[in-house]
């Protein structure tokens, strides 16, 4: 009785302990707005084979995207950017409505907030 009694306490710490490092990292998941998210996924559909660069955009020996591949980034840029409390049109003057600069200011806001999760998840810890 004793001995399955320990094994059961054992089991359930081990459990428990698998459970807690899921929720650890769920909870960096969790932090991320949802304008965070849909750049990270706007990001990450790059790499689907329909939006990957072309024969043709491969030979530009270039190392900026194709403005097919900013189309992709635009408006997840736009909206992670407006989530800070920039306005459009403080947007525009900024960027002179640059694609590869709101990219660019979208993909420092996503950093710096991305450090400030990192920051806040080493403290509780």
């Amino acid at each position: 009785m004793k001995k399955q009694l320990l094994l059961a306490a054992f089991a359930i710490l081990g459990l428990s302990s698998c459970t807690n490092e899921s929720n650890m990292v769920n909870t960096a998941e969790s932090m991320k707005t949802t304008e965070m998210q849909d750049y990270d996924k706007a990001f990450r559909s790059l790499g689907d084979p329909q939006n990957r660069p072309t024969e043709e955009e491969k030979k530009s020996k270039t190392t900026e995207l194709s403005d097919r591949r900013k189309a992709l980034l635009l408006p997840a840029s736009r909206a992670l950017i407006l989530s800070t409390g920039i306005t459009e049109s403080q947007l525009m003057r900024q960027t002179n409505g640059d694609t590869s600069a709101i990219i660019i200011w979208a993909t420092k806001i996503y950093l710096q907030k991305n450090n400030e999760i990192a920051g806040k998840i080493k403290s509780q810890n």
